[in-house]
């Protein structure tokens, strides 16, 4: 089901990327499709989004905006399980979005010279919550908690139109807006909704920031419209990769690797091991857990995939070579001393430290966000939190005094630059 490689006694290559191979995640192809999308939507607005619903959705949905009414009525249905479950995800991701809340910074550079380092929340977002193979109801915490505790004035949010829901996004996503306070919500999915937000239709102004995973044709809308509107990133197929040594458990491994599997036959699933003996195990469990799954074809297409593999290496070093060229969107990290290995780790999206941290658990209530950078992004780009939605802005503050020690300085460099009315910018206040 899942293929092997043997790194063992092989020479380590200049960059590791080429040896785990990912998806075949061609958004440069999935322009040609969403910049016809985009387009009807700046230009037709509502009447576009309702044929391209029906077009993709197959409903239409009664109206762009879903009614307030709908929004209470989700939430007074909902499973109270289901209820309680969100409710704890949203408070332990308060308390971890909390703590990351900066201050404002103020430095003296000199007598009468002050710059402060001011952070302002973005005006206003948009949130786009996949509806498509599954309602993620957990992707609307992850999107709305940091968005508010960033303190975003104004929250729109946008998740497909089911037809078995009148059209309406699934009642879970619903409820889940209901809980966290948010009334402007959008029966809107795919490349049109990112469209939505960008360019503003029917009672959606535009935005100022899209935020939020979603298929190869929503990725594909983000970097076509990211002159016109900002995002977080381009989160393509889920992935998770397992760093792991004799001591790991391999049904812990097994399940880890399908859980993450279950989401998208293109999903990745690696395991890097010393341990022969585990891979051999894990192999094992795969067969069993497998068959015992909901989603089994979806599974069976993502774990036998080109882009999911059981990597054996020579020794711990080499497997940590490994995980930070392939730089997973979830890592974990089951070895001994798991801590002391994970504090090794310069790329991921999030580290999973021992065999009782399943990515699961950060999918859904560890208190960190599941809105994580993808296909090798880790290596320069972080996940969803706080400081997505705050702007960084300087403010310099100088006195006649502060500007006149400090001045000449100025006035020179603009001379080397060529740039004379840059100087007498500040010759003429030195002169007052």
């Amino acid at each position: 089901m899942i293929r092997r490689i043997d790194l063992r006694g092989a020479p380590a290559p200049v960059d590791d990327r080429p040896v785990v191979p990912r998806a075949d995640f061609d958004v440069e192809a999935a322009l040609h499709a969403v910049g016809p999308i985009c387009e009807a939507v700046r230009t037709r607005g509502e009447e576009a989004i309702a044929e391209l619903s029906q077009r993709f959705d197959g409903v239409t949905p009664p109206s762009l905006r879903v009614p307030v009414e709908a929004l209470s009525r989700a939430l007074d249905t909902l499973d109270p399980a289901v209820r309680a479950g969100l409710e704890e995800s949203i408070r332990r991701l308060r308390q971890t979005c909390q703590a990351e809340l900066e201050s404002d910074v103020t430095t003296t550079v000199a007598p009468g010279a002050t710059v402060t380092h001011r952070k302002i929340p973005v005006d206003r977002v948009g949130l786009y919550v996949p509806g498509g193979l599954a309602p993620l109801v957990s992707s609307v915490v992850m999107n709305v908690v940091p968005a508010q505790i960033a303190g975003v004035g104004s929250i729109a949010l946008a998740s497909s139109p089911q037809r078995d829901n009148g059209g309406l996004p699934a009642s879970t996503i619903l409820a889940a807006c209901a809980l966290l306070g948010v009334d402007e919500v959008y029966a809107v999915g795919g490349a049109q909704a990112i469209a939505m937000f960008a360019y503003g239709a029917g009672e959606c102004r535009p935005v100022n920031l899209v935020t939020g995973p979603g298929n190869i044709y929503v990725v594909a809308a983000k970097r076509l419209l990211r002159g016109v509107v900002g995002i977080d990133s381009e989160a393509g197929p889920t992935e998770i990769a397992i760093l792991a040594d004799d001591t790991a458990e391999a049904a812990f491994v097994a399940a880890d690797l399908i859980s993450q599997a279950e989401h998208d036959p293109m999903a990745a699933s690696v395991l890097v091991t010393t341990s022969e003996r585990l891979a051999d195990d894990v192999t094992a469990e795969l067969d069993k857990q497998v068959s015992a799954t909901k989603h089994v074809d979806r599974i069976r297409t993502a774990l036998s995939g080109p882009q999911s593999a059981i990597v054996l290496v020579d020794d711990i070093d080499r497997g940590l070579e490994i995980v930070n060229d392939y730089a997973a969107e979830h890592l974990e990290i089951q070895t001994a001393d798991a801590a002391a290995v994970a504090g090794r780790v310069r790329n991921a999206g999030a580290i999973f430290v021992g065999g009782y941290a399943p990515v699961s658990l950060g999918d859904y209530a560890a208190g960190s966000n599941h809105v994580l950078p993808t296909a090798g992004c880790a290596c320069h780009s972080s996940g969803l939190s706080v400081r997505a939605f705050i702007k960084s802005v300087h403010v310099i503050d100088y006195t006649a005094e502060g500007l006149r020690a400090v001045g000449h300085h100025v006035m020179t460099l603009a001379d080397a630059e060529d740039l004379p009315g840059h100087g007498a910018a500040v010759r003429v206040r030195l002169q007052s």
